[in-house]
């Protein structure tokens, strides 16, 4: 949706459970000598400024990263994204959040393949800019839905594929699922990362099952899904109550790792008593 800004949301309790994800996904992946694909179906502008207006109007980032990152108790797992969000912020202060592409860019090898997609023409330019000079890497203004059938499989057979839209738009919910089928119909070695926010809609609540049922026929090496709830809905039933995450063919490692971080997430992140999580697996 082009009036979509990630920049309002930057570094939030949701960019935390997305990126912890993601980190530990890509460093698994290049644990082997041989060269994987990223495909990021919407990849925003890359880099938001904690500092600049669209940040400082809900200051959601104070709710997410900002108590991460000068914890001294951080769990092993969240170690490596907190050290590259500091290595995003040369100067030592929490000033920039470093999005998914940046992450990418931080821990991706030179042999490893980058696509992305963004079609806010903003974003997009200062992405395009952004990644210029790294080497193997596509910047589009196309739909990253559609075009994501075109990527798979890649030249080297190992893909990670992160899917997070804004759903603003309802129709999100079964793009992302039949955009799921169609990937893993074509390359079923694929590993899924799917963002989605927790929303009292039915679309929101229903959406990991569907995707529990899809992966359950189509996902070689099974599913994985992590969930963190820290508030509670406002006075009229509504607002964003925490955020999930639904990894087809996860690392075998991944689990543990969640396991080990998200009890200490709802302490720092959690902004009710009721604050929780869920992460379960399925083993193919």
């Amino acid at each position: 949706m082009l009036a979509y800004r990630h920049a309002f949301h930057a570094g939030n309790h949701a960019d935390v459970l997305k990126h912890l994800v993601l980190v530990q996904v890509l460093r698994y992946m290049a644990e082997k000598d041989k060269a994987y694909t990223l495909v990021d179906t919407h990849a925003g502008a890359g880099g938001y400024s904690i500092e600049g207006r669209y940040a400082q109007k809900k200051g959601e980032y104070s709710g997410g990263v900002a108590r991460l990152y000068d914890a001294k108790d951080l769990p092993e797992p969240l170690k490596p994204y907190i050290e590259l969000v500091k290595e995003f912020n040369p100067d030592g202060q929490l000033r920039q959040y470093p999005g998914s592409p940046a992450l990418a860019n931080l821990l991706m090898r030179e042999q490893d393949r980058l696509r992305v997609f963004e079609l806010h023409p903003t974003d997009y330019r200062i992405l395009a800019s952004y990644l210029s000079t790294r080497p193997n890497t596509q910047v589009s203004d196309k739909d990253g839905f559609s075009s994501l059938k075109g990527e798979l499989p890649p030249p080297s057979r190992r893909a990670v594929v992160l899917m997070d839209p804004s759903y603003e738009l309802k129709s999100d919910y079964a793009k992302v699922l039949a955009t799921m089928r169609e990937g893993l119909q074509k390359f079923p070695d694929t590993v899924f990362l799917i963002w989605y926010p927790q929303l009292a809609l039915l679309e929101s609540t229903q959406l990991a099952q569907r995707l529990k049922a899809s992966a359950d026929t189509l996902a070689k090496k099974g599913w994985l899904h992590v969930r963190l709830t820290v508030t509670q809905p406002d006075e009229k039933g509504f607002g964003m109550l925490g955020s999930g995450m639904f990894v087809v063919n996860p690392p075998f490692t991944l689990h543990d790792q969640l396991k080990d971080s998200l009890p200490w997430l709802v302490d720092k992140l959690g902004q009710y008593d009721g604050a929780n999580f869920v992460l379960e697996q399925r083993v193919a």
